[in-house]
């Protein structure tokens, strides 16, 4: 960390604007949801403005640690809080979805600005424990070293080596490590949904993958939004999207592509309103889809807004 401390003149929230992208990131990996990372965020300025009683901020040699570290053990306490809630969540509970806001967005979108992490890995990441968690994403999304680390979550050194590996060795297990081109998801993605909303048996068989999972969440909020479980293999994942055909070909359903946590995916309209969020997870070599994710839980897209090309 900085020796050098930050001067009197600069102000508490221009301090916290600054690095408030930074913690959004870190946090959001976390947790997976949009609206507890926001609430995080609320405390954490609440912590940051009554710090040491008002002290001021030359007291303070660096406010970026000094602000992560105050996020992030908010987030491990509110992590608990959504454990809770999902003992009791009806059905499938997929991460809320990161959307960038339009499909020509560029790079000053904060959804793209953000350190993404896919919908995928967060879903892996949810079989974590906290802590492995909070270690996973500081030290491999952010490139945090152990050292500092052990700081803002108070261990040792040698217990984050700990939780590092743990964590890393889990991912990997579940994730491989090649990811598809962008252009490839891109693709695959377009391919998908005109078979899917068109109906095409023939184009899904040929673009599933033997093995493929769906995950439908939807919070008990939606009818005829998939099961109880994920649904897996080709056969009963084809039944399942007959659903969303049929809704396709009667016209109720408009569709959008943008950019979801990183990558390609298809945002489904019902009219104005956001009907649901497909994110496709591909097979190592990129020609199949071995997963679909589909949020249509009304609360989690909340942040989603349609606008026309």
């Amino acid at each position: 960390m900085s020796d050098i401390p930050v001067p009197v003149t600069d102000d508490a929230t221009g301090v916290f604007v600054e690095h408030r992208e930074l913690m959004f990131g870190v946090v959001y990996n976390m947790l997976g949801s949009v609206a507890d990372t926001e609430d995080v965020l609320q405390e954490t300025w609440l912590s940051w403005t009554a710090r040491g009683g008002g002290a001021p901020l030359d007291r303070i040699m660096n406010p970026r640690a000094y602000l992560v570290r105050i996020a992030v053990n908010h987030a491990l306490a509110r992590r608990a809080a959504i454990s809770r809630r999902q003992e009791t969540y009806v059905g499938p509970w997929l991460p809320e979805p990161l959307v960038a806001d339009g499909e020509g967005a560029g790079a000053d979108d904060p959804a793209l600005r953000t350190e993404s992490v896919s919908l995928a890995m967060l879903v892996v990441l949810e079989s974590l424990t906290p802590l492995e968690r909070a270690v996973f994403v500081l030290h491999e999304v952010f490139g945090y070293p152990h050292k500092e680390i052990a700081e803002i979550i108070d261990r040792s050194p040698a217990a984050v080596r700990q939780l590092a590996h743990r964590a890393r060795e889990h991912v990997h297990a579940r994730r491989p490590l090649y990811e598809a081109h962008p252009r490839v998801r891109r693709e695959a993605t377009e391919r998908f949904v005109r078979a899917a909303l068109g109906g095409d048996i023939a184009a899904l068989l040929e673009i599933l993958a033997p093995d493929v999972t769906v995950w439908t969440d939807a919070g008990g909020k939606r009818k005829r939004a998939g099961g109880m479980r994920p649904v897996h293999g080709r056969d009963k994942v084809l039944r399942l999207l007959g659903s969303y055909a049929n809704r396709g070909r009667g016209g109720h359903l408009d569709l959008r592509y943008r950019r979801v946590n990183g990558d390609d995916a298809v945002l489904l309209f019902d009219g104005e309103e956001p009907y649901a969020v497909m994110v496709l997870d591909l097979t190592p070599d990129g020609d199949r889809v071995s997963g679909v994710y589909v949020v249509s839980n009304p609360d989690k897209l909340t942040h989603v807004h349609r606008e026309d090309a």
